[in-house]
């Protein structure tokens, strides 16, 4: 029931300053930062993250997000939560940022859709990632992030949400 997910802020929502507004929506439904880190990936990182892509949809598509993940900085967030996998996928909205409805975050910050991106031969700037899976999750935080770099931490949501005891450090 509570679990982790990887979110990455994608290069492009670095760029356009959305960083801020993105993990606001996370911590304001809950959701637990327990490792956080922004880094310019290179493309031996970004090809393991997207090496299901190259095998689901071909070397062009897969070309085409490697380009998009490497072109600039990611801010790399593992989120905990009650449900978190699904609950993040819903507030990020589909990967198609055409299709995603006004509320998610693809529907708020994008608009691109496949074809346009087709047709300019680039990957959808769709601003961010979340893992499609509880899989995928532990898969994709393991490559992102090492033990030593995951936090764990009472928060407010554990004694409001969780119905946790917890014992709040005091000065």
């Amino acid at each position: 029931m509570i679990e982790k997910t990887l979110v990455l802020i994608k290069p492009d929502g670095v760029q356009r300053a959305l960083s801020g507004e993105i993990i606001k929506r996370f911590e304001n439904v809950g959701l637990k930062i327990v490792g956080m880190k922004m880094a310019w990936i290179d493309e031996e990182l970004g090809a393991k993250h997207y090496a299901d892509v190259r095998v689901r949809k071909g070397d062009k598509v897969f070309n085409a997000v490697l380009k998009l993940i490497t072109m600039g900085p990611v801010i790399a967030m593992v989120l905990e939560g009650i449900d978190a996998v699904e609950i993040v996928r819903k507030m990020c909205g589909p990967t198609e940022p055409k299709s995603a409805l006004p509320g998610t975050i693809r529907g708020d910050y994008a608009h691109v859709s496949y074809a346009y991106s087709d047709t300019v031969g680039e990957a959808v700037r769709n601003v961010v990632h979340a893992s499609g899976s509880k899989e995928e999750a532990k898969t994709e935080i393991d490559l992102w992030f090492n033990e030593k770099e995951i936090h764990d931490y009472p928060s407010v949501h554990d004694l409001h949400i969780l119905h946790k005891k917890v014992e709040l450090r005091k000065k």
